[in-house]
Parts: structure tokens; C-alpha cells; sequence
């Protein structure tokens, strides 16, 4: 691709340049490069232009002043944001996408509104896929990921492959790292969601107010003007969120119990499921959502805002739900065992720990048994949270490792421990997996969180298979009868 068409106003004697690809990283520069360098906290791109120069790049994007020392046979172009550039530089190379792309961002919910409204978009006809923590989905197949939100390079490489694999309708989540960093700068989306803000990723934002702007930019900055906000009302941070949206003159549609348009007026359990009442324009609708919890009938809800956002017929939309299927390691159940039931939950997060135990409550005639971890390297003030949590919530509880990476996994412990005394220290996670499901009874419920779908624990740098479904099944096969 030529220069000029990334860079329209370059200067005249690099415009027919050939690009061959993009990079932030001077250890994949090919010959024909453009090499991004980027700031960062613990390296800064400027430190390896040289190395990039050596292994092929033909053009060097950069924050600050020019560079005089460059050779002049390498298109030099500074700018004010070089994270933005990239993304859009990233949007230009790959330029297709598919049609109809929707995001949703929130602390908790992502996954679950990204895959409902994917399986919802499958269910009205369309080719869909969704992406994000758990890589992309499409409706026979999973390319596992490693980020919620990739990098702009990886993202619209990824658009532009699902749009030749003929994908039509895409839903993904945006995470606020991936907004902060401008990695969803160039997606053309028609509409953007919100589901909640909870304590998380302090260690990065370092306030809740930056931590909320950043959620903020997909609508403030982001879905473009002719765009639908889909905002669960009920969350506190909603009203913000519409007058970010409203106040660029987007369209909002307000979704939950407090929602104007999508109102869910009643919700009854029945057994591990749940009927959900709720009026769309005037009209009620009885749902028989086949999933547990009012957080998965909330996340159900702002799935079916983003189909009917987009134009996807009401009726169809409200049939999908009742055939939606939960997400994996999202209160998954697992096995059952004596009578007792066991779930995996990815909930590694206060409120969604909270919400996971609230809503495994209605089912528990026993005790309720929670295990769960906190990860290393994350934010540290989440811990005592999450202990108190599982104290007030949990009959049982079981503080063991979760990713502990680079910390001392028993220091982990321990800040946890602290607002849950009386909990039983079992560092090791099968351990603790074991020691649970022999702690069942009839009627008991056994809550492993933290994990959900991983499939590995990263210990001081190295990750090491692990998963807590296949523990389950292990000791289930092995240890019990």
C-alpha cells in the first residue's frame, strides 16, 4: 500500500513509498515496514528506531519534534498522538470490516453480552462472530485470544479476515485498557453498550473517575453521531453515559428495570432458569431465559438492545433469548456430585464475585461454598473486598491461588484472609478444588472462581496448564465415587 493512502498529507517525496506492513515492535520489522514508536511505561518506542531502521522499516512514526539524525531515505513523521495514528494507520492497511459491528464495555458483563448478542445475531439469519477474552467466536468454532481488546494491528487484521470469511455482524467487547489506548480507534461501529463500572484495574486507571472516562470514550468519542448508546439503567454510572452520548446528539436506548425503552418488569426463577416480563414500545414480552442470576437477565437485556439497535426484528430478538446458551466459564455448571451442584465462574472482580454468590443463593438448601484467589501484578485494594464479600455471602470459604504471577502467592492470601477470618488457606488449587467437593453435602452449592475458561495459572512468569473444569472432572473420576 502506498504512503500517501495512510498518510494522505505526506510529504511529496515519500507519498509512493511502499508499505509492505505495520508494527510496534522493532523485533517483527520486515523490509518495507513502518515502524510505530510508541510511549509506554516500562519501555519507550524511541529506543528502538535504530533497530527498526536496521531490519527493513522504511518510515518511522513518532511523537515530538522530527528527527534530524534520520536518513533522509526514511519518511520521517512525527505526530501528536501516536497510539490514535497507529490504529487509524492500522484501519487504512486493513480497511475491510464487517458491516455491522457493535461493543460493549462495563467492569463486568463483556463476555457475556458480546457472545449473547453474537448467538441472538446468529438466531435472526446473520453471519456473526463475536470477539473478545475468550478470542473469536463464531457459531461452530473458537480461536482462543490473550487480550479482551487486541492491539489495532491484531484487531483489524482480525476485521478484515472475518469480513472475507464472510461475517457480516460482529460483536465485541472494549475494554478500558483498549479504550484508554485508543486500540478500537477506526472501528466502524454502529452502536456501543454499557453494563456497569465496579472496583477494577485501579493499579492502571488509578481513580474510579479516570477509570469511568475511559469506559466514556466509546461514546463520547468513538460511535459516531448516527450511532444507538445501549445503557443498562440501573447501573449508577448510566446517567453519565447518556450525557456523554445524548450530548454528541446519539441516540440512547435505556435498557432494565429503570429502562424507558427495553423495561424488564418482572423476573421469577424457576429452577437454574428464570421468566423474565419486560415491554419494548408499548408491547410486553414473556421471556423464558434459560440462564441464572439478574446480572445474566441484565447482560440478556443489553445483548438485546445492541440486535434491536441495529434494526434485527423484535420479535426474533426476544425468541433468541430463550435459547441463548450461558458462556464458558461464565456459572457454568460443572458437575454434580452427592446431591451437591458445582460451578466454574471467570468472577476475579468484587461485584462480580458478589453478583455470582447472590445469584447461586435462590438454589442452595445446604451450605454455599466459595473458592477463589486474587491475581498478582492487579490491583491490590480489590482483595479485602472480595473477602469480605465472600464472607458475608459464603457458608464456606476457600481462599487459594489464582495467577499470582510475579507476587508471593501467600501474601496474596493473606490480604485477603484478612477480611474473611475463619477461611481455609489452601494455596494449591487442585488442593483446593479437592478439599471442597469433599466438603459437599445434598443441597449444597460450590462456587470456583476467579479462572472460568483459563486454561492456565501464571506462576512467577510461566504459565502452567491448568484448568478448573478439568480439576473437577479429575477429582470427581479419581477421588470420589
Amino acid at each position: 500500500m502506498r504512503l500517501d493512502h495512510l498518510f494522505p498529507a505526506i510529504d511529496a517525496r515519500y507519498a509512493a513509498s511502499e508499505i509492505a506492513g505495520l508494527s510496534a515492535d522493532s523485533r517483527t520489522i520486515k523490509p518495507g515496514f513502518m515502524f510505530f514508536a510508541l510511549p509506554g511505561v516500562q519501555h519507550n518506542g524511541m529506543q528502538f528506531i535504530d533497530a527498526a531502521i536496521k531490519a527493513g522499516a522504511v518510515a518511522i512514526v513518532h511523537e515530538g519534534e522530527a528527527l534530524l539524525s534520520l536518513d533522509p531515505t526514511i519518511a520521517d513523521i512525527p505526530v501528536k498522538d501516536a497510539r490514535h495514528t497507529l490504529a487509524m494507520a492500522a484501519a487504512r492497511f486493513f480497511e475491510r470490516q464487517p458491516q455491522t459491528i457493535v461493543a460493549v464495555t462495563g467492569t463486568a458483563g463483556k463476555t457475556s453480552v458480546a457472545d449473547f448478542t453474537r448467538q441472538i445475531f446468529d438466531y435472526c439469519g446473520r453471519n456473526a462472530a463475536s470477539l473478545g477474552t475468550i478470542g473469536v467466536v463464531r457459531a461452530n468454532a473458537i480461536s482462543y485470544g490473550a487480550l479482551t481488546t487486541p492491539d489495532p494491528i491484531q484487531l483489524h487484521q482480525t476485521l478484515a479476515t472475518l469480513a472475507d470469511d464472510g461475517i457480516t455482524h460482529l460483536a465485541m467487547e472494549a475494554s478500558s485498557h483498549g479504550l484508554d489506548q485508543h486500540r478500537l480507534d477506526g472501528v466502524r461501529l454502529k452502536a456501543a453498550a454499557f453494563t456497569n463500572l465496579g472496583h477494577d484495574h485501579l493499579d492502571y486507571h488509578a481513580t474510579m473517575e479516570a477509570y469511568l472516562a475511559a469506559k466514556l470514550r466509546l461514546f463520547d468519542t468513538l460511535l459516531p453521531e448516527d450511532g444507538v448508546a445501549v445503557v443498562n439503567s440501573d447501573a449508577p454510572e448510566g446517567a453519565a453515559v447518556i450525557e456523554a452520548a445524548t450530548s454528541r446528539g446519539i441516540h440512547c436506548l435505556s435498557v432494565g428495570m429503570r429502562g424507558r425503552d427495553l423495561t424488564l418488569l418482572s423476573t421469577k426463577q424457576i429452577e437454574f432458569n428464570q421468566h423474565l416480563t419486560v415491554e419494548w414500545q408499548g408491547k410486553r414480552f414473556e421471556i423464558a431465559l434459560p440462564l441464572a442470576g439478574a446480572f445474566q437477565a441484565s447482560n440478556a437485556l443489553v445483548a438485546a438492545g445492541l440486535a434491536l439497535a441495529v434494526g434485527e426484528n423484535v420479535e426474533k430478538v426476544f425468541e433468541a433469548l430463550q435459547h441463548v446458551r450461558g458462556v464458558k466459564g461464565r456459572l457454568e455448571r460443572v458437575a454434580q456430585v452427592k446431591g451437591a451442584l458445582i460451578l466454574v465462574d471467570y468472577a476475579h472482580k468484587p461485584e462480580a464475585l458478589e453478583q455470582a454468590l447472590l445469584a447461586l443463593k435462590p438454589f442452595v438448601s445446604g451450605k454455599l461454598i466459595c473458592i477463589f484467589g486474587c491475581g498478582g501484578d492487579r490491583d491490590r485494594a480489590k482483595r479485602p473486598i472480595m473477602g469480605e464479600i465472600a464472607r458475608r455471602l459464603a457458608d464456606e470459604i476457600i481462599v487459594t491461588d489464582d495467577n499470582p504471577r510475579s507476587e508471593d502467592p501467600a501474601l496474596i492470601r493473606q490480604s485477603i484472609l484478612a477480611a474473611c477470618p475463619g477461611a481455609r488457606d489452601i494455596g494449591d488449587r487442585f488442593a483446593a478444588i479437592k478439599v471442597g467437593i469433599e466438603m459437599l453435602s445434598a443441597g449444597d452449592v460450590l462456587l470456583i472462581a476467579g479462572k472460568g475458561h483459563e486454561t492456565g495459572q501464571i506462576i512467577k512468569g510461566v504459565t502452567l496448564p491448568f484448568s478448573d473444569h478439568e480439576a473437577v472432572h479429575a477429582i470427581l473420576a479419581g477421588a470420589l465415587p
